[in-house]
């Protein structure tokens, strides 16, 4: 893997206060072994077909939904998928992955890693979460007869470290506010670190534009975008109505990447109350939304997320934690799926300037050559190559 730093200077980090993952470690996940993959504000996964820029994605919104209280089998349907290839069992026919991450935030950096045995059951066996010179909580399986970890976390009390059984199938670092009191200082660190990197991993949101779900007319529902912006006619009518700026810069990228002259982008209502998005033109009648080519309304979404934020976007973020606090990190798999080069430019320039006002980061996967690596090396992203 190599990891490429173009000439011009770094986008900027958010602050210390906004918790965000900073790596991903995979130790041993489908065809990554030793993998590290380090996470800027604006970061583009590229390298051949098969080189596992998807598995990259999938480990990080792995973390993301037992960050948010999933089970392990909701979010590991196929966990022999995860194995890496050629893993030999052991001689109880076990077979496994172990991936993990790093969280900046108040606490400083935080790491989470984690074992999960995939075969002959699918179960959590070891657990992580440290900083540096300190362990916060450590799980292991005991007894294999038994469907829970021994875990022990950090007191600094009394007693040195409490230790108690936790599920196997749930994150135990997401069970830790839960099951700690905060009474001795070092309980309250184990709470402020579990917090830390909850909330990190709760601000991944991954998004994957489908355009074949978004040309039909929706409800005007709540107007929060859903992961495949299905409901993308229902966004533009709140978003117009909400924030006059944001709106004039959707318009904008609109013009840069929608074929033909593009004055407004709008939603309407019909007299069946379902709305539809239409791109108003100079003269003359509007578009419609369905009659744009799959790669402009993929274009016209992805350029909808990044001018947006938590607020907007149907992402499990912590309720307590005000949008002030909160970076939300996009996913998106294919960015450049269906855009030509000038569209593939104008989305990655985008994206380095929202990522570099701080309330958005970005994580995208393209294809090898795309025009979106090396407009993003002018902007100062990473560019991770993850050609084996």
């Amino acid at each position: 893997m190599t990891v490429l730093q173009p000439g011009a200077p770094a986008l900027p980090g958010q602050t210390p206060d906004r918790p965000y993952v900073t790596e991903l470690r995979l130790s041993a996940f489908a065809r990554h072994r030793g993998t590290t993959v380090p996470l800027s504000p604006f970061t583009v996964l590229t390298g051949p077909s098969g080189s596992g820029k998807t598995s990259v994605l999938r480990a990080l919104e792995a973390l993301a939904r037992l960050g948010g209280g999933a089970h392990l089998d909701e979010v590991f349907p196929d966990p022999a998928a995860c194995v890496p290839e050629r893993a030999r069992p052991d001689a109880q026919d076990r077979r496994g992955f172990r991936i993990g991450c790093t969280v900046v935030g108040p606490v400083g950096p935080v790491r989470l890693d984690l074992a999960v045995q995939a075969e002959p059951e699918l179960r959590i066996v070891g657990e992580r979460l440290t900083g540096p010179g300190v362990t916060y909580l450590e799980t292991a399986l005991r007894d294999p007869g038994r469907r829970d970890v021994q875990a022990a976390w950090h007191t600094a009390g009394s007693v040195a470290v409490t230790r108690a059984p936790l599920p196997d199938d749930l994150l135990g670092t997401a069970l830790l506010p839960l099951r700690v009191a905060g009474r001795t200082q070092g309980q309250r660190q184990v709470l402020a670190a579990a917090e830390q990197a909850v909330v990190g991993l709760r601000s991944l949101y991954a998004c994957d534009p489908e355009p074949a779900r978004m040309r039909a007319p929706v409800p005007v529902g709540d107007g929060m975008l859903l992961a495949g912006c299905d409901n993308l006619a229902s966004v533009l009518r709140r978003t117009r109505s909400e924030c006059a700026h944001r709106h004039g810069l959707l318009v904008a990228a609109a013009r840069a990447g929608l074929a033909g002259p593009v004055r407004e982008v709008l939603a309407e209502t019909g007299a069946d109350g379902l709305v539809r998005a239409v791109v108003g033109r100079e003269t003359g009648p509007g578009t419609p939304v369905e009659r744009l080519a799959d790669g402009e309304l993929r274009y016209l979404a992805l350029a909808l997320v990044l001018l947006t934020g938590p607020g907007v976007l149907d992402v499990d973020t912590v309720a307590e934690v005000p949008d002030a606090y909160q970076t939300l990190t996009v996913l998106a798999d294919g960015l450049d799926r269906g855009l030509d080069p000038a569209q593939s430019r104008e989305l990655a320039a985008l994206a380095a300037r929202m990522c570099a006002r701080g309330h958005i980061r970005l994580v995208a996967a393209v294809g090898e050559g795309s025009a979106v690596v090396a407009e993003a090396r002018t902007h100062g992203a990473t560019v991770v190559d993850l050609r084996p």
